[in-house]
């Protein structure tokens, strides 16, 4: 009788497994939707990983597109819907901590572009002020619709950065042919 109750709660129990596995995926403790909708646009994860600083997992980090693609150069270059999800993990990232790195990003990904895109970098960097704790979500979505990254602190909208040009250096700072981290950008490509 015992066998039986097992593998009828087995049997029960697989499907809504399966299904639950299917919508999200986890990583270093955090859960990833496999989807994410923003301003009415429906994006596929296609690839996440994490990111490390001397030895301490700081985020998780998902790439969102409107179409799947492991191919770095295309995704920076796109017009298309795409997304930027950063999950903070550690309670050492901070304000002045996160705007440091996304400097030291933008200085790899814009190359002498830097300079003509220091407005829109500071203006950025702002929308990052407030106070940074473990488990605050950023997304940073793109929308070809006004070609601006709309950035998203826990679902509620800080404020936008107009351009393709901006896009193009923000997104470059994980996918550019010199990424902060080589590791993670092959995770958010799906190369594992």
């Amino acid at each position: 009788m015992k066998k039986i109750l097992l593998l009828l709660t087995l049997l029960l129990f697989v499907p809504f497994y399966s299904a639950f596995a299917q919508t999200q995926v986890e990583i270093d403790g955090v859960i990833v939707p496999r989807t994410l909708t923003i301003q009415n646009k429906n994006l596929t994860l296609n690839g996440v990983g994490g990111r490390s600083k001397m030895w301490v997992e700081v985020y998780v980090q998902a790439l969102y597109l409107s179409k799947l693609s492991q191919d770095a150069n295309y995704i920076i270059e796109s017009d298309t819907e795409m997304s930027i999800r950063i999950h903070v993990t550690s309670s050492l990232v901070s304000s002045g901590k996160l705007t440091r790195n996304f400097n030291a990003g933008f200085e790899k990904s814009t190359g002498p572009n830097l300079n003509s895109l220091r407005p829109k970098i500071e203006a950025f960097k702002n929308m990052l002020s407030d106070e940074i704790v473990k488990n605050d979500v950023f997304n940073l979505f793109y929308n070809p619709i006004d070609t601006s990254v709309w950035v998203y602190k826990n679902d509620v909208l800080k404020g936008k950065i107009p351009g393709i040009d901006f896009k193009k250096a923000l997104f470059g700072i994980w996918l550019s042919d010199k990424p902060v981290d080589e590791t993670l950008k092959n995770n958010l490509l799906g190369i594992y």
